[in-house]
């Protein structure tokens, strides 16, 4: 079944209003809607008083138009009389300030205390409704936060620093303590990377980082624990945040899950973007997806303008639809609207839902069920196709923290940087998986390794296996420069990818802002036009195996190579020694296809995204135009159109503006 829904707040409406609320959502076709990750206080108003009367109303109300219920744990949100009695639970702030009360998600994951009161009521939660007919799955917690710095939090840091180093001496060594005389001669000495100690030692600042992450994922499994004991039959998922979240390595939190769900906002308050740019939320999609490498939900899809103290620009008409659509392609199994209905107190008042705050319906609500009578009939269809890529992209979350720590170059990103390579392939219209450095990358012809700053023996013994076997790896500046505490490798660079690349960096420069230099291509197979820039970052490279590409053409290295090829058993390594523009990933994106032999999807003009599921062997081809004008795209074959379920296209078809084309190969 494909899931189709929204989320709804019946505690925030009088309960004549939910059977009103019910039959409008089910004339939007919607068969789920997500419940009460917020509503700790209603079911819990005074400690140890459990209420979910409320709840099995609003859930009997639903049922009763064939609504499927996934419950959120509302540990995101604890109540005030838990935070008053316990005010050690605040989450403190790397500035040593500890919150106070009035937002969410304040408090610390390691607290002892709260891990005790949040197993009580999702315990209860699970006891309630572990045999409903309507329930069928759970959300754990609402979108894991921020690190914490507290007491309990560097205590914890502790044992998690004991569990991973065992002695003291060995800590010293691997974090190089003798720097500053920060010898540790007790475990009780380590601090926590606060901001009033200064820049931190990096060896101690990644592994904090770690540790908060592990921290969430922890508290996450206990809760899960309980589930599977409670509700065995139930999926459990939670709502991350896509790539642009960077405080949790998401591969480690997904693991238990039975599938990754996260909240897709293409234009918010904090954006501020006039248009939306497609690729990021492709990217978005496509790291979500290669969590657990299989599909996903959208659990909170964008209904309206969004905003807390300001609003954002509303969606155009057909925005809706489209962003849901693009969700789709890129492999959600299930879409559910943030919200169902605009709040009219509290802080998001104008995070808009698919109806106003008067709750009638209009033009959004409109929008959704047009779409949800298609997905009525298209739901059997796309239900359990899959997005194929033979094309990788290595995603390190160590790499991000490394950055977070010590960014090397105040123009660099990991995050744009990633995006850019992402979408120099996604203007080409070839789907690309997003993968941990660790996976099995067989299925794959071509990856690539933006800025693998932290490499291990088992990721550099991993990729040299998929190079040897046949494939081709890309591998950008700053990659095997630390090992896994933190430390600049004693090894020439690229360190443990130096025999694999066939090249040392024998020299690197960090550039101002207003410098940069046309790279030279030597290869006749290679014509850039424009002729790509070298920015932010050259490492002046000295081939042993490899063959130069390119050179650079300015200052003290010019003539000397910017980028090699080497041949390493069956497959190649590529080294581009230096961040870049547009043109420059344009420039490498069609070599490398031409390279490995990948074949772009159909042509299409700038604005229109063409991308792919498969039923076995049947091939779903989506259309959207993300622009506000009419496009024509030329089709390669014959085709059936899935959205009127009858209309036969080929040749060249016309597209309005903010519209979707889903169709299939026809005979």
């Amino acid at each position: 079944m494909f899931y189709f829904g929204v989320d709804f707040y019946p505690e925030h409406w009088p309960e004549d209003y939910w059977p009103e609320a019910a039959r409008l959502m089910a004339e939007a076709r919607f068969n789920v809607v997500r419940l009460a990750e917020f509503a700790w206080s209603k079911m819990e108003p005074k400690e140890g008083q459990f209420d979910f009367s409320w709840l099995d109303s609003a859930i009997d109300i639903l049922a009763q138009h064939d609504m499927r219920i996934v419950l959120g744990t509302p540990t995101a949100s604890p109540p005030a009389w838990l935070l008053n009695k316990y005010p050690d639970i605040f989450r403190v702030r790397e500035d040593q300030l500890r919150l106070t009360y009035g937002n969410r998600r304040e408090y610390c994951p390691s607290n002892r205390r709260y891990i005790e009161y949040s197993s009580k009521i999702v315990g209860q939660m699970a006891q309630h409704y572990a045999h409903h007919p309507a329930v069928i799955g759970w959300q754990i917690d609402n979108e894991f936060g921020e690190r914490c710095y507290c007491p309990n939090c560097a205590e914890a840091f502790r044992k998690w620093l004991h569990c991973r180093y065992q002695t003291l001496d060995e800590l010293n060594d691997k974090w190089g303590t003798v720097f500053w005389s920060h010898t540790y001669g007790g475990w009780e000495e380590i601090p926590v990377p606060l901001t009033t100690g200064g820049s931190p030692n990096p060896g101690l600042a990644l592994d904090f980082y770690r540790f908060s992450s592990d921290s969430y994922q922890a508290y996450q499994q206990k809760q899960i624990d309980l589930l599977r004991e409670k509700c065995p039959q139930h999926f459990i998922t939670h709502n991350c945040m896509g790539f642009k979240y960077d405080r949790i390595d998401y591969f480690n939190l997904a693991r238990p899950l039975d599938f990754v769900a996260w909240d897709n906002y293409p234009s918010t308050q904090w954006s501020q973007q006039t248009e939306v740019d497609p690729s990021l939320l492709a990217l978005a999609h496509a790291s979500m997806r290669g969590l657990k490498r299989r599909n996903f939900w959208v659990i909170e899809q964008q209904a309206g303008p969004a905003g807390w103290e300001i609003v954002s620009t509303a969606p155009r008409p057909g925005q809706l639809r489209l962003w849901a659509y693009q969700s789709i392609a890129h492999g959600a199994d299930g879409i559910l609207f943030f919200r169902w209905r605009t709040n009219r107190f509290g802080t998001e008042q104008h995070w808009h839902g698919l109806l106003d705050a008067d709750g009638r319906p209009g033009r959004r609500y409109e929008e959704v069920r047009r779409m949800g009578c298609e997905i009525t009939k298209l739901g059997g269809v796309i239900d359990g196709s899959i997005i194929k890529a033979s094309i990788a992209m290595l995603h390190s979350y160590e790499a991000r923290f490394a950055f977070q720590i010590q960014a090397n170059n105040p123009q660099f990103s990991y995050p744009e940087h990633f995006h850019q390579i992402y979408k120099a392939f996604y203007d080409r219209r070839v789907p690309v998986d997003i993968v941990c450095p660790t996976d099995d990358l067989g299925d794959y012809k071509l990856v690539i390794a933006p800025a693998l700053h932290i490499v291990s023996e088992a990721v550099a013994e991993n990729l040299k296996r998929f190079v040897q076997a046949g494939g081709v790896l890309v591998v950008t500046p700053r990659s095997g420069v630390k090992d896994e505490a933190n430390a600049v490798v004693d090894l020439p660079l690229p360190g443990l990818l130096a025999e694999l690349c066939g090249v040392k960096v024998e020299e690197y420069d960090s550039l101002l802002p207003d410098m940069s230099q046309v790279l030279e291509f030597v290869s006749a197979e290679i014509a850039p036009n424009p002729q790509p820039s070298a920015r932010v970052w050259c490492d002046i490279l000295a081939p042993e195996d490899a063959e130069i590409v390119a050179r650079y053409t300015c200052d003290f290295y010019a003539g000397k190579p910017a980028i090699t090829i080497n041949q390493y058993g069956q497959g190649k390594a590529i080294y581009v020694g230096t961040f870049g523009d547009k043109e420059l990933y344009d420039t490498l994106a069609d070599w490398v296809l031409r390279l490995t032999g990948l074949q772009r999807s159909i042509s299409a003009p700038a604005g229109i995204e063409v991308t792919e599921r498969w039923q076995g062997d049947r091939r779903l081809l989506f259309i959207l135009n993300h622009t506000a004008r009419c496009h024509e795209i030329t089709l390669d074959g014959n085709y059936t159109n899935l959205l009127d379920g009858s209309s036969r296209v080929r040749g060249t078809v016309v597209i309005p503006p903010h519209d979707v084309l889903i169709l299939t190969p026809s005979t």
